[in-house]
Protein backbone atom coordinates (compact mmCIF):
# COMPACT_ATOMS: atom_id res chain seq x y z
CA UNK A 1 0.00 0.00 0.00
CA UNK A 2 1.48 3.36 -1.08
CA UNK A 3 0.88 6.24 1.31
CA UNK A 4 0.47 9.81 0.09
CA UNK A 5 -0.25 13.24 1.49
CA UNK A 6 -3.98 13.67 0.87
CA UNK A 7 -4.49 17.19 2.24
CA UNK A 8 -2.76 20.09 4.00
CA UNK A 9 -4.47 22.45 6.44
CA UNK A 10 -3.58 25.67 8.24
CA UNK A 11 -5.27 27.34 11.20
CA UNK A 12 -3.72 30.84 11.09
CA UNK A 13 -5.74 31.98 14.13
CA UNK A 14 -5.73 29.29 16.81
CA UNK A 15 -9.09 27.42 16.72
CA UNK A 16 -10.27 29.11 13.51
CA UNK A 17 -11.82 27.32 10.52
CA UNK A 18 -9.53 24.94 8.63
CA UNK A 19 -7.80 26.48 5.63
CA UNK A 20 -6.94 23.97 2.89
CA UNK A 21 -3.73 24.41 0.92
CA UNK A 22 -2.28 22.59 -2.10
CA UNK A 23 1.21 23.24 -0.74
CA UNK A 24 2.91 24.63 2.36
CA UNK A 25 6.36 25.50 3.68
CA UNK A 26 7.62 23.59 6.70
CA UNK A 27 9.38 25.79 9.25
CA UNK A 28 10.83 24.84 12.61
CA UNK A 29 7.64 25.96 14.39
CA UNK A 30 5.36 24.13 11.95
CA UNK A 31 3.73 25.08 8.67
CA UNK A 32 4.31 28.68 7.64
CA UNK A 33 1.35 30.78 8.75
CA UNK A 34 -0.10 28.14 11.05
CA UNK A 35 -1.30 29.23 14.48
CA UNK A 36 0.70 32.43 14.73
CA UNK A 37 -2.37 34.37 15.98
CA UNK A 38 -4.45 33.62 19.07
CA UNK A 39 -7.39 34.97 21.07
CA UNK A 40 -7.10 35.67 24.80
CA UNK A 41 -9.76 36.75 27.27
CA UNK A 42 -9.84 39.90 29.39
CA UNK A 43 -7.58 38.24 31.96
CA UNK A 44 -5.04 37.27 29.30
CA UNK A 45 -5.91 33.56 29.29
CA UNK A 46 -5.78 31.84 25.92
CA UNK A 47 -9.10 30.87 24.34
CA UNK A 48 -9.85 27.97 22.02
CA UNK A 49 -12.90 26.25 20.59
CA UNK A 50 -13.19 24.36 23.87
CA UNK A 51 -14.50 27.52 25.54
CA UNK A 52 -15.65 29.44 22.46
CA UNK A 53 -16.80 27.09 19.68
CA UNK A 54 -17.75 30.13 17.58
CA UNK A 55 -14.03 30.63 16.96
CA UNK A 56 -14.26 27.81 14.42
CA UNK A 57 -16.51 30.01 12.24
CA UNK A 58 -13.73 32.56 11.72
CA UNK A 59 -11.87 32.19 8.44
CA UNK A 60 -8.33 33.49 8.84
CA UNK A 61 -6.22 33.94 5.72
CA UNK A 62 -2.52 34.86 5.83
CA UNK A 63 -1.93 38.15 4.01
CA UNK A 64 1.72 39.13 3.79
CA UNK A 65 2.88 39.74 7.36
CA UNK A 66 -0.71 40.12 8.50
CA UNK A 67 -3.95 38.17 8.41
CA UNK A 68 -7.43 38.67 6.96
CA UNK A 69 -10.33 37.70 9.22
CA UNK A 70 -13.85 36.92 8.02
CA UNK A 71 -16.84 35.66 10.00
CA UNK A 72 -20.62 35.42 9.58
CA UNK A 73 -22.35 38.80 9.72
CA UNK A 74 -19.06 40.64 10.25
CA UNK A 75 -17.12 42.97 8.00
CA UNK A 76 -13.83 41.51 6.84
CA UNK A 77 -10.84 42.80 8.80
CA UNK A 78 -7.17 42.89 7.88
CA UNK A 79 -4.76 42.89 10.80
CA UNK A 80 -1.18 43.98 10.25
CA UNK A 81 1.51 42.16 12.18
CA UNK A 82 2.37 44.43 15.12
CA UNK A 83 5.86 45.97 15.15
CA UNK A 84 8.50 44.08 17.11
CA UNK A 85 8.76 46.93 19.62
CA UNK A 86 5.00 46.96 20.20
CA UNK A 87 3.18 46.04 23.40
CA UNK A 88 3.41 42.42 24.47
CA UNK A 89 1.04 40.44 26.64
CA UNK A 90 2.26 37.87 29.15
CA UNK A 91 0.10 34.81 28.62
CA UNK A 92 0.50 31.04 28.24
CA UNK A 93 -0.56 28.14 26.09
CA UNK A 94 -1.38 25.50 28.68
CA UNK A 95 1.66 25.63 30.98
CA UNK A 96 3.98 27.28 28.47
CA UNK A 97 4.52 31.01 29.12
CA UNK A 98 4.67 33.17 25.99
CA UNK A 99 4.84 36.92 25.36
CA UNK A 100 3.16 37.60 21.99
CA UNK A 101 2.46 41.03 20.56
CA UNK A 102 -0.93 42.69 21.00
CA UNK A 103 -2.85 43.32 17.80
CA UNK A 104 -4.29 46.82 17.19
CA UNK A 105 -7.44 48.13 18.85
CA UNK A 106 -9.68 47.48 15.83
CA UNK A 107 -8.82 43.78 16.07
CA UNK A 108 -9.81 43.75 19.74
CA UNK A 109 -13.15 45.36 18.93
CA UNK A 110 -13.79 42.95 16.06
CA UNK A 111 -13.16 39.77 18.06
CA UNK A 112 -14.95 41.07 21.18
CA UNK A 113 -18.05 41.96 19.16
CA UNK A 114 -18.07 38.59 17.42
CA UNK A 115 -17.64 36.50 20.58
CA UNK A 116 -19.76 38.74 22.79
CA UNK A 117 -17.01 39.01 25.39
CA UNK A 118 -14.03 41.23 26.10
CA UNK A 119 -11.16 39.60 24.20
CA UNK A 120 -7.81 40.37 22.58
CA UNK A 121 -5.92 39.03 19.59
CA UNK A 122 -2.19 38.41 19.92
CA UNK A 123 0.56 37.59 17.43
CA UNK A 124 3.60 35.33 17.75
CA UNK A 125 6.55 36.97 16.01
CA UNK A 126 10.04 35.50 15.67
CA UNK A 127 11.11 36.99 18.99
CA UNK A 128 8.31 35.15 20.80
CA UNK A 129 9.87 31.78 21.59
CA UNK A 130 8.12 28.71 22.92
CA UNK A 131 10.10 25.47 23.42
CA UNK A 132 8.62 22.05 22.75
CA UNK A 133 8.13 19.82 25.80
CA UNK A 134 11.65 18.61 26.65
CA UNK A 135 10.32 15.10 27.30
CA UNK A 136 9.60 14.72 23.59
CA UNK A 137 11.72 17.28 21.75
CA UNK A 138 15.40 18.09 21.43
CA UNK A 139 17.12 21.26 22.66
CA UNK A 140 16.20 24.11 20.34
CA UNK A 141 12.89 22.62 19.21
CA UNK A 142 10.19 25.29 19.20
CA UNK A 143 6.49 25.40 18.46
CA UNK A 144 3.90 27.95 17.40
CA UNK A 145 0.73 28.68 19.38
CA UNK A 146 -0.52 25.16 18.62
CA UNK A 147 -1.47 23.05 21.62
CA UNK A 148 1.94 21.41 21.93
CA UNK A 149 3.82 20.41 18.79
CA UNK A 150 4.66 21.89 15.39
CA UNK A 151 2.45 19.63 13.24
CA UNK A 152 -0.37 17.14 13.67
CA UNK A 153 -0.93 14.18 11.34
CA UNK A 154 -3.92 11.84 11.03
CA UNK A 155 -4.60 9.04 8.58
CA UNK A 156 -7.79 9.00 6.55
CA UNK A 157 -8.02 5.27 7.24
CA UNK A 158 -8.27 5.96 10.98
CA UNK A 159 -11.07 8.45 10.32
CA UNK A 160 -12.85 5.94 8.09
CA UNK A 161 -12.58 3.24 10.76
CA UNK A 162 -14.07 5.64 13.29
CA UNK A 163 -16.88 6.61 10.96
CA UNK A 164 -17.79 2.95 10.49
CA UNK A 165 -18.71 3.02 14.21
CA UNK A 166 -20.65 6.28 14.13
CA UNK A 167 -24.29 6.90 13.24
CA UNK A 168 -23.24 10.23 11.72
CA UNK A 169 -19.77 10.37 10.13
CA UNK A 170 -17.35 13.18 10.93
CA UNK A 171 -14.71 14.72 8.67
CA UNK A 172 -10.99 14.33 9.35
CA UNK A 173 -10.91 18.06 10.09
CA UNK A 174 -12.75 17.49 13.37
CA UNK A 175 -9.29 16.47 14.60
CA UNK A 176 -7.60 19.72 13.52
CA UNK A 177 -4.80 18.04 11.52
CA UNK A 178 -2.20 19.83 9.47
CA UNK A 179 -1.61 16.72 7.38
CA UNK A 180 -4.03 13.97 6.35
CA UNK A 181 -2.41 10.82 4.96
CA UNK A 182 -4.09 8.39 2.54
CA UNK A 183 -3.16 4.83 1.63
CA UNK A 184 -2.38 3.34 5.07
CA UNK A 185 -4.02 0.90 7.42
CA UNK A 186 -6.11 2.50 10.21
CA UNK A 187 -3.83 4.04 12.84
CA UNK A 188 -0.67 2.87 11.06
CA UNK A 189 0.84 6.17 12.19
CA UNK A 190 0.80 4.90 15.79
CA UNK A 191 3.81 2.74 14.96
CA UNK A 192 5.86 5.37 13.12
CA UNK A 193 8.96 6.96 14.64
CA UNK A 194 10.24 8.96 11.69
CA UNK A 195 8.62 9.79 8.37
CA UNK A 196 9.55 11.47 5.11
CA UNK A 197 6.86 13.39 3.23
CA UNK A 198 8.08 14.73 -0.07
CA UNK A 199 11.49 16.25 0.69
CA UNK A 200 10.68 16.92 4.37
CA UNK A 201 11.40 14.68 7.32
CA UNK A 202 9.72 14.54 10.72
CA UNK A 203 10.09 12.80 14.05
CA UNK A 204 6.80 11.24 15.12
CA UNK A 205 7.03 12.06 18.80
CA UNK A 206 3.74 11.59 20.62
CA UNK A 207 0.12 10.46 20.12
CA UNK A 208 -2.33 13.36 20.26
CA UNK A 209 -4.56 13.22 23.34
CA UNK A 210 -8.13 14.18 22.51
CA UNK A 211 -10.66 16.35 24.32
CA UNK A 212 -14.06 17.98 23.96
CA UNK A 213 -12.83 20.06 21.00
CA UNK A 214 -13.40 17.01 18.78
CA UNK A 215 -17.13 17.43 19.46
CA UNK A 216 -17.24 20.97 18.00
CA UNK A 217 -18.97 21.04 14.62
CA UNK A 218 -16.82 23.71 12.98
CA UNK A 219 -19.37 24.33 10.22
CA UNK A 220 -21.94 25.40 12.82
CA UNK A 221 -19.58 26.76 15.47
CA UNK A 222 -21.32 24.68 18.14
CA UNK A 223 -20.89 21.51 20.15
CA UNK A 224 -22.39 18.33 18.72
CA UNK A 225 -25.18 17.41 21.17
CA UNK A 226 -24.40 13.70 20.69
CA UNK A 227 -20.94 14.14 22.20
CA UNK A 228 -19.44 12.43 19.17
CA UNK A 229 -16.92 11.38 18.12
CA UNK A 230 -15.38 11.54 21.60
CA UNK A 231 -18.01 9.23 23.07
CA UNK A 232 -17.19 6.46 20.58
CA UNK A 233 -13.43 7.05 20.77
CA UNK A 234 -13.61 6.33 24.49
CA UNK A 235 -14.69 2.78 23.68
CA UNK A 236 -11.58 1.80 21.71
CA UNK A 237 -8.90 4.54 21.75
CA UNK A 238 -8.36 4.95 25.49
CA UNK A 239 -4.75 4.75 26.68
CA UNK A 240 -3.01 5.40 30.03
CA UNK A 241 -2.49 9.01 28.91
CA UNK A 242 -6.02 9.56 27.61
CA UNK A 243 -7.97 9.12 24.39
CA UNK A 244 -5.57 9.34 21.46
CA UNK A 245 -6.05 9.93 17.74
CA UNK A 246 -3.32 11.05 15.35
CA UNK A 247 0.34 11.83 15.92
CA UNK A 248 2.37 14.93 16.72
CA UNK A 249 5.36 15.73 14.53
CA UNK A 250 8.56 17.73 14.91
CA UNK A 251 10.29 18.76 11.65
CA UNK A 252 13.83 17.51 11.10
CA UNK A 253 14.30 18.42 7.43
CA UNK A 254 12.56 21.60 6.29
CA UNK A 255 11.19 22.34 2.86
CA UNK A 256 7.98 22.34 0.85
CA UNK A 257 5.04 19.96 1.01
CA UNK A 258 2.51 19.39 -1.76
CA UNK A 259 -0.70 17.40 -1.81
CA UNK A 260 0.13 14.08 -3.47
CA UNK A 261 3.64 13.84 -2.02
CA UNK A 262 4.79 10.34 -1.22
CA UNK A 263 4.93 9.32 2.44
CA UNK A 264 7.82 7.04 3.44
CA UNK A 265 8.17 5.56 6.89
CA UNK A 266 11.84 5.77 7.95
CA UNK A 267 11.54 4.11 11.31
Amino acid sequence: MSATLASIHLYPLKSCAPLARDSAEVEVRGLRGDRRWMVVDAQGKFLTGRQQPKLTLIRAEPDGDGVQLAAPDRARLRIDAPPADGARLATAVWDDPVAPLLAPADAQRWISDFLGADCRIVYMDTACQRPVDADYGAPGDVVSLADGYPLLLVSQAAVDALNARLAQPVPALRFRPNLVIAGTEPHAEDGWKRVRIGACEFDVVKPCTRCVFTTVDFERGAFDPSGEPLRTLKSYRRSPTGITFGQNLIPRRLGSLRVGDAVEVLG
